[in-house]
């Protein structure tokens, strides 16, 4: 019956989210009004709200910033559904990227049930590190808990609205992750269960400051542009036209240059090879 429950909960919501990206002003189910995600883009989180990591230890949540970017989500660990449809779709687009957890970025996330325990975020800690890599083991992936107090000071600067549902014994929440600089401002929303690696990748570089990717990457960051309102990356048509034609006027550059010392090499032999009058 629980699961029922939660599952037609996890299907009413997804029926919002589906309307809410194809009307301006989407008719709000009654069980999910004020559940929702504000963009704060460029506010600042509380660096220093305690947590507990998976091994039980007291962190600051200040303790996985300052040399790289994190991706931030809010999550409860028992949840079956919605949680662990964010989580797998975040783990898919992530895995093809060059970036790498540890070494290019952090993931952090964070319960937003405070009743959870450290032993429950560390098997899922393990589950979905493994998931992202078999290889690579649990670097870069934290599982975080925490009291009350905490977790809303971390979901009010982020502009995330969850509330506890006694009816349903679940957590009503939006779907979606943050992409945050290495000193804790919001840089990007992605909204949705799943994340494509493109708008992973270019999320990470813009919350990095280009400080990750190739300079291939750097022009694939110009030719798209971030829509708020959407929570994705789409093509900047005028920058692409002026890619296109910055490329064009560079391969006629390159064409004459070749042409021209051709002929010019050509002009230098008939010289030489003309007979002395």
């Amino acid at each position: 019956m629980k699961l029922l429950m939660q599952s037609s909960v996890f299907l009413l919501f997804a029926a919002f989210s589906a309307a809410a990206q194809t009307s301006d002003q989407p008719q709000v189910p009654k069980e999910l009004q004020g559940i929702r995600i504000d963009q704060r883009l460029n506010a600042q989180i509380p660096l220093d709200a305690q947590f507990r990591d998976e091994s039980g230890r007291q962190v600051r949540l200040g303790d996985y910033f300052g040399q790289k970017p994190v991706i931030l989500a809010l999550v409860y660990y028992r949840c079956t559904m919605l949680c662990s449809y964010i989580l797998n779709g975040m783990v898919s687009g992530l895995r093809p990227l060059s970036f790498r957890a540890g070494r290019d970025f952090e993931v952090v996330a964070i319960s937003i049930d405070p009743s959870e325990d450290p032993p429950l975020a560390a098997s899922k800690r393990d589950n979905y590190a493994h998931s992202y890599s078999s290889k690579d083991g649990t670097a870069g992936w934290h599982f975080l808990t925490g009291t009350e107090p905490n977790i809303r000071a971390v979901a009010d600067a982020v502009g995330f609205h969850y509330r506890y549902d006694p009816a349903t014994k679940i957590f009503l929440h939006a779907s979606g992750i943050m992409m945050i600089t290495p000193l804790g401002r919001i840089a990007r929303y992605f909204y949705g269960v799943e994340f494509t690696p493109k708008d992973l990748k270019l999320g990470l570089m813009d919350a990095s400051g280009n400080r990750i990717g190739s300079p291939v990457d750097e022009i694939l960051l110009l030719c798209y542009h971030y829509d708020p309102s959407k929570g994705k990356y789409s093509a900047d048509v005028l920058n692409l036209l002026r890619f296109a034609a910055g490329l064009v006027l560079l391969i006629l550059i390159g064409a004459l240059a070749v042409l021209f010392r051709r002929d010019f090499r050509l002009a230098h032999a008939r010289v030489r090879e003309a007979p002395n009058l």
